[in-house]
């Protein structure tokens, strides 16, 4: 077991996402959180306008929140050429992001390029967007409930070399049943009980995902719309325990 694994063992299965508008913004959200989560999530909006900064901020906020072993969650959605993905996934390897997600629509080359690339991330298949239904499905022309296609894409994407999947609280069941137990289950869409799904179309409470099979909860909105992130972060990680 890695520090980082030890560290995040004391702290509830959350990855906060850092949608903040700046980057002090993103920095005291990584301090209001870190002693209560496991994991800090970067995404497209920091990312895109702020580059490696973004990732820095959060990890300095985190130490000084109390927690200089966080795992950093780069949530970039790599799409594109086995030789492109490759790349830039070599462009990031300074970071060393625990987790990187790639779109497991890009097929089994580009995520064992993904992997090759960054043998120490655990390079993170994205699957369904959780922000789609059965009907958007069908209008984009693919086969298949989102369930079917969420377990084909996880089960190709794990033979092609990735070590998480990212899924729908209402798929991490079925996932579960198909991937090692060594895979971790990453799912967007929880949102704690009364709270607003907003574009989460296929969302379940924090215990229920769990209960379900998942290893990390992706939550955003929940926490950082609130006046007081840190207090909205110990609520949820209270949920997260049944109590």
């Amino acid at each position: 077991m890695t520090r980082d694994e030890m560290n995040d063992m004391k702290r509830a299965p959350i990855a906060v996402a850092l949608d903040a508008p700046d980057l002090d913004t993103l920095r005291a959200w990584s301090i209001a959180v870190a002693p209560t989560v496991s994991c800090l999530k970067v995404g497209l909006e920091a990312f895109s306008r702020d580059g490696h900064r973004s990732v820095m901020a959060a990890r300095e906020g985190a130490a000084e929140g109390g927690s200089d072993a966080i795992s950093i969650f780069l949530d970039l959605k790599l799409h594109d050429i086995p030789a492109t993905v490759a790349g830039a996934a070599r462009s990031i390897a300074s970071l060393e992001p625990s987790y990187l997600t790639v779109h497991a629509a890009g097929g089994p080359a580009m995520i064992e390029a993904a992997a090759a690339a960054l043998p120490n991330t655990r390079i993170t298949a994205v699957t369904v967007l959780t922000s789609l239904d059965a009907s958007t499905i069908a209008d984009l022309g693919i086969d298949g409930s989102p369930q079917d296609i969420v377990l084909r894409w996880a089960q190709m994407a794990v033979g092609a070399g990735a070590r998480a999947i990212v899924c729908s609280p209402q798929e991490v069941a079925g996932v579960r049943s198909v991937v090692p137990a060594d895979i971790h289950l990453i799912t967007p869409g929880v949102r704690p009980l009364g709270a607003a799904t907003h574009d989460q179309r296929r969302s379940a409470t924090p215990r229920q995902a769990l209960d379900d099979g998942a290893d990390l909860l992706v939550i955003g909105r929940p926490i950082t719309e609130q006046s007081d992130p840190g207090a909205a972060a110990r609520t949820i990680a209270a949920e997260c325990q049944g109590r």
